[in-house]
């Protein structure tokens, strides 16, 4: 045989071992398989792993705050779990455990549970079977059937949307509250194709859905509730609102309410004064509010100034659909170079001085922050389903991603990094890659240490175990 021969035999061999490898799906992931090499470097080496290597390792440390808290294990207690048979290869726990995190990695969309189903740190934090040698988590399908047929139940659904807050109450155990904010607003999740309960929204200028969140002031979501497209801003504010002060109406500290000018409603204002709760909310001008300010609408005499003339001016009012007259704060802007000044009006029930009344109202632009976060980070606006019931149920899925890394960033982050943005936790914590090696007795995680080093990670299991609840007290029974 000569050379020639050798080479095409050679080449042939080598032709027929990549076809089977694409065909069977396993380019790399086999032993026998040759290194990959790259040429601007000959002392590289390339190897394909698969399964025993990890880009999310830093879901572990997010996994320990949800076991020191038992976060996910409550939904054991108010879902119901309807799978039967060969359908109920994971439990309830871990299916909602998969839902949860693959989302507060950053992977929306349910087709992605085919790759994090062998994936070792999915597989680990979701726990029961999946963490077991040689099995998997959830398939695509599995994971489909259970957020569409499983927790889009009426009874489950509601439950799930509870079950934010009751996530909340267990945090407020470790720091407990001394005054309460609440910040309500409405955001955009844009739709595409015929999305049940999708429409064009004039003020978005798109077609879409138009949520409704309700924040605190730590930046926890209180309440999230999925509305179609063509509601107006304060649509249905009683059912995301009640529930939220009905869980903390047994406290007794200060509370305090935040709303743009959509949620100026004097049934609202009645709820909140009987609640006991002090509001500030933006008013829209009209011409009776107007004259209330007229001396403050001529431009100060003078040459003007670098810094805005700023002028406050405090009155009562009423309104022909209240029952009452209430106080109502102006706040008048003087800008150079610009024709007109700035006004804006807030009705409250507060007594503070009016300048500090806006100073406080103004505060409400971090609930606009955080619903910028929730899209940014656990990407909240990716409702792909087609019916309505189905997204709302994703929705509350994102909403407790969302909450879970919102705990983790304000209950166990050392203080150097407390001013990361959730975008930043999941793309240097979360995103930690790692290699998984499996023996006997333990599985053991080698974590790369550049964004996230040795020193901070232990830190930050450190203050997650200092969170621990001490059990409950038993009271000793009388004979």
């Amino acid at each position: 045989m000569n050379g020639y021969e050798i080479c095409a035999k050679s080449l042939k061999s080598s032709a027929l071992d990549v076809q089977h490898a694409t065909l069977t799906g396993n380019l790399m992931g086999d032993a026998n398989n040759d290194d990959l090499r790259v040429s601007f470097d000959s002392r590289l080496k390339l190897k394909f792993c698969g399964s025993k290597v990890t880009t999310d390792a830093g879901l572990l440390a997010y996994r320990e705050l949800d076991e020191v808290l038992s976060l996910t294990e409550m939904g054991a207690e108010v879902l119901t779990d309807l799978r039967l048979g060969t359908n109920k290869q994971h439990g309830l726990v871990p299916m909602l455990r998969q839902s949860i995190y693959s989302r507060l990695a950053g992977y929306e969309d349910v087709n992605d549970a085919e790759r994090l189903a062998v994936d070792p740190a999915m597989r680990h934090v979701v726990g029961g079977r999946a963490a077991q040698a040689d099995k998997e988590a959830a398939s695509t399908s599995g994971v489909g059937r259970f957020e569409t047929e499983t927790l889009s139940t009426s009874s489950n659904l509601t439950a799930l949307m509870n079950l934010s807050g009751e996530w909340i109450d267990k945090a407020h155990r470790c720091k407990p509250l001394k005054q309460l904010i609440l910040d309500l607003d409405s955001s955009v999740s844009e739709t595409y194709g015929d999305q049940e309960g999708t429409a064009y929204n004039g003020h978005f200028e798109c077609a879409c859905y138009h949520p409704l969140f309700l924040f605190n002031q730590l930046g926890d979501l209180e309440y999230a509730m999925l509305r179609r497209g063509n509601h107006a801003s304060a649509k249905f504010w009683r059912r995301v609102l009640l529930p939220v002060i009905e869980r903390y109406r047994h406290l007794d500290i200060p509370k305090f309410f935040r709303g743009d000018a959509a949620f100026a409603n004097p049934a609202l204002y009645r709820v909140l004064e009987k609640e006991g709760y002090c509001y500030v909310i933006r008013l829209k001008a009209n011409a009776v509010l107007e004259r209330e300010i007229e001396h403050l609408l001529t431009r100060p005499v003078g040459r003007p100034s670098h810094k805005p003339k700023v002028f406050y001016h405090s009155f009562q009012y009423q309104a022909k659909s209240w029952q009452r007259s209430r106080r109502v704060v102006a706040k008048v802007e003087w800008h150079t170079g610009e024709l007109f000044p700035r006004v804006g009006f807030i009705v409250t029930n507060s007594n503070k001085h009016s300048k500090n009344v806006v100073k406080f109202y103004n505060g409400r632009g971090t609930a606009e922050q955080w619903i910028k976060e929730g899209k940014n980070a656990v990407k909240w606006t990716k409702l792909s389903c087609r019916t309505f019931k189905d997204n709302q149920t994703r929705l509350q899925l994102f909403a407790l991603a969302y909450n879970l890394a919102n705990f983790l960033r304000r209950l166990a982050l050392p203080h150097e990094v407390k001013h990361w943005s959730l975008t930043t936790l999941r793309e240097k914590l979360v995103k930690i890659g790692a290699k998984v090696t499996r023996h006997a007795k333990y599985v053991t995680f080698q974590l790369a240490e550049v964004a996230i080093t040795r020193k901070l990670f232990a830190a930050i299991l450190d203050r997650v175990e200092r969170l621990a609840l001490p059990p409950p007290v038993v009271a000793p029974c009388s004979e």
